[in-house]
């Protein structure tokens, strides 16, 4: 087992419009924290790069508050769950096969998945394995990774800078990604998990494992994933915002198209982190789906 980095408690102490109380599960050797609030079916929120279950803060009080079960896990290497500090421990599959063990673990079916940024891979991929346990779905600026996807010079400078840069900024680039600011402790509670650079290897690791061909791994895992839900014709709600830089709202267009299901919900005044920018909103719009 590689060496692991635990965040101490005392760093979550305070964290606004935060009350949620952790639970712990030990998987491989790994501490592993998860969200679990409400009764009713289930809700499963997969965050993304660099985030964590802080993210989705305002969505699930509307969530929950109309009779669902919400949980929001923190994958290995982010928010309170254990942090191997190797970057080649993370991979697409050992993310991927984490999460399933949580749809084992809590015992979910009928579940809806909500996902966003890596989450979707991570998610759509556990929805076309596991039809049993996952009805549903809602994405949020994500798709799946085929290695067939362009990416833009602009991701390909990202890629090169995370490469090289050892002490990640967190926070910044969720900042950046924002339409209607962050105020300082929000800030610093997206900073909270990470006590030093070896922490932030799992951060590190996401942009570095993405497919950029069908070759790589992952790729063929997610074409089949992509296959499985197009045909499939599971309820899909799809939303993005109007302003994000790194997916534009043509994306999520070209994603429901692809899918066969309804355009995205456009989120007004919304970049790339809308659950910053509109949590309460995407919240109630989910919520009003499921019901």
């Amino acid at each position: 087992m590689t060496d692991v980095v635990r965040a101490p408690d005392e760093r979550f102490d305070g964290l606004p419009d935060f009350p949620f109380e952790p639970h712990y599960r030990e998987v491989d050797g790994l501490r592993l924290c998860h969200l679990d609030e409400g009764d009713g079916q289930p809700v499963l929120f997969f965050h993304g790069e660099p985030t964590w279950s802080f993210l989705w803060r305002k969505v699930i009080p509307p969530v929950r508050d109309a009779g669902y079960r919400c949980i929001a896990p923190d994958y290995a290497g982010f928010g309170r769950s254990d942090k191997p500090t190797d970057l080649g421990w993370y991979t697409y599959d050992r993310h991927t096969e984490l999460m399933a063990s949580l749809l084992e673990d809590l015992g979910l079916h009928d579940a809806t998945v909500v996902v966003h940024d890596w989450g979707g891979p991570i998610g759509l991929r556990l929805a076309a394995d596991r039809p049993d346990r996952i009805a549903r779905i809602v994405v949020m600026e994500t798709g799946l990774f085929t290695g067939e996807q362009e990416m833009s010079e602009a991701w390909w400078t990202f890629h090169d800078f995370v490469e090289r840069t050892e002490d990640f900024p967190i926070s910044l680039l969720v900042r950046n990604a924002v339409a209607r600011g962050m105020d300082d402790d929000v800030v610093a509670a997206y900073d909270a998990p990470f006590p030093n650079k070896e922490s932030k290897a799992g951060a590190r690791a996401f942009p570095l494992i993405l497919p950029t061909s069908p070759e790589q791994p992952g790729g063929r895992e997610g074409k089949r994933a992509q296959e499985v839900l197009r045909a499939d014709g599971r309820p899909m709600l799809v939303m993005w915002a109007d302003s994000d830089p790194v997916l534009p709202f043509r994306v999520g267009e070209a994603f429901s198209a692809l899918m066969g299901v309804d355009p995205p919900i456009k989120i007004e005044n919304a970049s790339h982190f809308l659950q910053e920018d509109a949590g309460g909103e995407i919240g109630r719009r989910i919520a009003d789906w499921l019901s």
